[in-house]
């Protein structure tokens, strides 16, 4: 039983967010910024996962990993380099700095919009009730008519295979290494998994990268996948797709992976393992028991307006469910508390535009349906494609390796979806996702003026190459 600090009665608040991730924090502001009463509990570091030990320090490594590739290639652009080396603490160091400094940056602008932070793990606790929790000790007792978990998942530990922190890594172990590993095997090719992979290759790494399904990056159009698959391969990474790993046998500085694939069984001996086999929703421990909330495979379930099965609790980002995105999260907290707050015109998500990211080398970013989903839902579609070798911008910038794909409604003209591989597609997706919400059919979009020269033209062309009035190609 933990010991209770003294208390008269709880400390009552409008809102109470459990989790301050970017689902969170965000939802904390915009509910002050709504004026409710708001109150925040945070058990280890505000940004949460993303902020201190996901998307923010992954970037800082894989902007290390950029810079090395290309002084790597500077005879390319008639620059003399020599002596190119680095220094691997010093590379985590800047990683962990960019974090920490973030995080006091999510810190600042609560305190700046007077949202209340507990430092501790929040618990339901009754109906509009939270116990906080630290070290064992009960350290708040709070109350609000509203409750929004924002709680987070973390990596999926499979039988037989889980971490060690050592050995076998996570992407926390990832993230901060103590050696840089000659040799090493990625469990998953979804975008954590890649981006590893991607970032130990750049550093000289002999990368292996495992996946159960039949391509790489499963989740992206097929041309993007193969694609990708083609360009790992020419950077020196194995790539095995409709494989399992089904054993670990852990030895003094290496492991040895079991490998099946394709009827076949073959090992292979590294001296680190990273598993990026998916996530689960952090839901243990916050007293669901009894309540209407329904977890369905480690997820909390709710409707488009983020409420659960009981009334007054609500949840949003990684613990309710997929695209396991941040930005995700923190649009979806917008949404819960605007709806919460009575905001007029408040919209429920619409899950099918939200843009995904992956920051390997070469980057790819997509936004709506495939061209497989699109015809499975019975769209007659229209496909375009601009290769990067096309652009004069990309030629110029070394960077002639990539495509922009574009899927069209072939009757209404409205932009289905898009996908892109090669360099600054992260940035450049937005364009699409834009056009999207904007509800923007072809014709906008061939008579959108795309300034020259630019990656962006690419876009252009590859819409036009739809309807067969491509230029550049």
């Amino acid at each position: 039983m933990m010991a209770k600090t003294p208390q008269a009665t709880p400390t009552k608040f409008d809102i109470i967010i459990v989790g301050g991730g970017p689902g969170g924090y965000v939802t904390a502001i915009r509910a002050a910024q709504l004026g409710l009463a708001t109150a925040l509990v945070e058990r280890e570091h505000l940004g949460g996962i993303c902020l201190n030990w996901g998307c923010i320090p992954t970037k800082a490594l894989l902007r290390t990993a950029e810079i090395y590739r290309n002084i790597r290639h500077a005879d390319d652009f008639g620059l003399k380099v020599e002596g190119v080396s680095f220094d691997l603490e010093k590379i985590v160091a800047r990683s962990r700095g960019v974090a920490t400094q973030l995080s006091g940056g999510v810190a600042h602008l609560l305190k700046k919009n007077k949202v209340t932070v507990f430092d501790g793990e929040g618990r339901l606790d009754g109906k509009g009730e939270i116990t906080v929790s630290k070290d064992g000790k009960i350290v708040g007792e709070l109350s609000a008519k509203n409750i929004i978990l924002a709680t987070g998942a973390r990596a999926r530990a499979l039988p037989g295979l889980e971490p060690d922190g050592k050995l076998i890594w996570t992407y926390k172990e990832a993230m901060v290494p103590d050696v840089m590993p000659k040799s090493l095997l990625v469990v998953g090719s979804g975008a954590i998994g890649i981006e590893f992979a991607s970032f130990y290759r750049a550093l000289g790494a002999e990368v292996t990268v495992v996946e159960v399904l039949p391509r790489v990056l499963p989740v992206e159009d097929e041309d993007i996948s193969a694609f990708a698959h083609k360009a790992f391969e020419a950077d020196g990474m194995t790539i095995m797709t409709s494989a399992t790993v089904t054993k670990l046998d852990k030895g003094k500085n290496n492991v040895t992976a079991t490998i099946e694939a394709v009827g076949k069984s073959s090992q292979i001996t590294v001296e680190r393992v990273i598993m990026a086999v998916g996530i689960v929703g952090n839901v243990e421990s916050l007293g669901l028991e009894g309540t209407g909330v329904e977890v369905d495979r480690t997820h909390i379930v709710i409707d488009e307006w983020c409420r659960t099965g009981e009334p007054g609790i609500y949840a949003i980002g990684d613990v309710a469910g997929p695209p396991w995105l941040a930005h995700k999260a923190s649009h979806e907290g917008i949404i819960c508390v605007e709806k919460i707050a009575g905001v007029e015109g408040v919209h429920p998500l619409n899950t099918g535009r939200i843009p995904g990211c992956t920051y390997c080398h070469p980057q790819v970013a997509s936004v709506g349906m495939t061209e497989a989903a699109a015809v499975e839902a019975g769209h007659e579609v229209r496909v375009g494609k601009f290769p990067f070798a096309g652009n004069g911008k990309a030629i110029a910038l070394g960077e002639a390796e990539g495509l922009v794909k574009t899927v069209f409604d072939a009757k209404t003209g409205e932009l289905l979806g898009a996908h892109m591989i090669g360099a600054e597609v992260t940035e450049l997706i937005q364009g699409y996702a834009i056009a999207q919400t904007l509800e923007t059919t072809e014709a906008e979009l061939m008579h959108t003026v795309f300034p020259h020269p630019t990656l962006s033209e690419m876009m252009h062309e590859s819409v036009l190459d739809a309807y067969g009035r491509v230029i550049h190609f």
